[in-house]
C-alpha cells in the first residue's frame, strides 16, 4: 500500500506505476497494490486531473474507479508492505501500527540514487500546490524507486527475477 496525504496525487500515482511494474515483472497476479491517505479531506475524490495527465503522458493507464480514502489501523495491519511518501506519513502510519504489523518504509528508500540518505531526506514533495513540472518531478521520483520495490517484493516472495 502506498500512502500520502489525501490519496489523490502521490499515492495513487505510485499505485499505478507499481501495478504496471509488477505486471511487467510477471507478478501482477501475485501482488495486490493499493493506496490511501493519512487524511480524510479528499474522501471519495478521484485521482487529481494533473496527476492523471502526467501519468497518461508517460503511457500509464489510469482508468477510473479510484476513490480517495483514509488509511486505517486495519489497513496497516493487513498489508505486508506500507510505503510512505513523507516522514510525516511514516509517523502517522507507525502511530496506527501495532507490534508485528507490516514493514513501513519510505517509498524513496527503494531509489538507488537515494541510497544512504536519512529518512528525513526521502520525502516526495506534494505536487498539488505546484504546476505540471512538479507532477513530472513527482512521477520521476516514483518511477526511480519502483523497480527497487519490485525487487524487494520479489525477494520477499522468494521468486527469482527470471520468473
Amino acid at each position: 500500500m502506498t500512502v500520502c496525504t489525501g490519496n489523490i496525487c502521490r499515492s495513487p500515482m505510485a499505485e499505478i506505476v507499481l501495478r504496471d511494474r509488477f505486471e511487467a515483472a510477471g507478478l501482477g497476479d501475485s501482488v495486490v497494490v493499493d493506496s490511501s491517505g493519512v487524511s480524510d479531506e479528499e474522501h471519495g475524490n478521484p485521482v487529481d486531473r494533473r496527476a492523471r495527465a502526467v501519468l497518461a503522458e508517460h503511457g500509464y493507464l489510469t482508468g477510473g474507479g479510484h476513490h480517495a480514502r483514509q488509511v486505517t489501523a486495519v489497513d496497516v495491519a493487513s498489508r505486508d508492505l506500507v510505503l510512505a511518501m513523507t516522514t510525516r506519513h511514516a509517523r502517522s502510519l507507525r502511530d496506527l501500527a501495532e507490534q508485528g504489523d507490516p514493514v513501513i518504509r519510505m517509498y524513496r528508500s527503494f531509489d538507488p540514487a537515494a541510497h544512504g540518505l536519512p529518512e528525513n531526506e526521502l520525502d516526495i514533495a506534494d505536487p498539488w500546490y505546484g504546476g505540471p513540472h512538479d507532477f513530472e518531478v513527482c512521477l520521476a521520483q516514483i518511477e526511480a524507486a519502483a523497480d527497487g520495490v519490485v525487487d524487494f517484493v520479489r525477494a520477499e516472495l522468494g521468486v527469482s527475477s527470471g520468473a
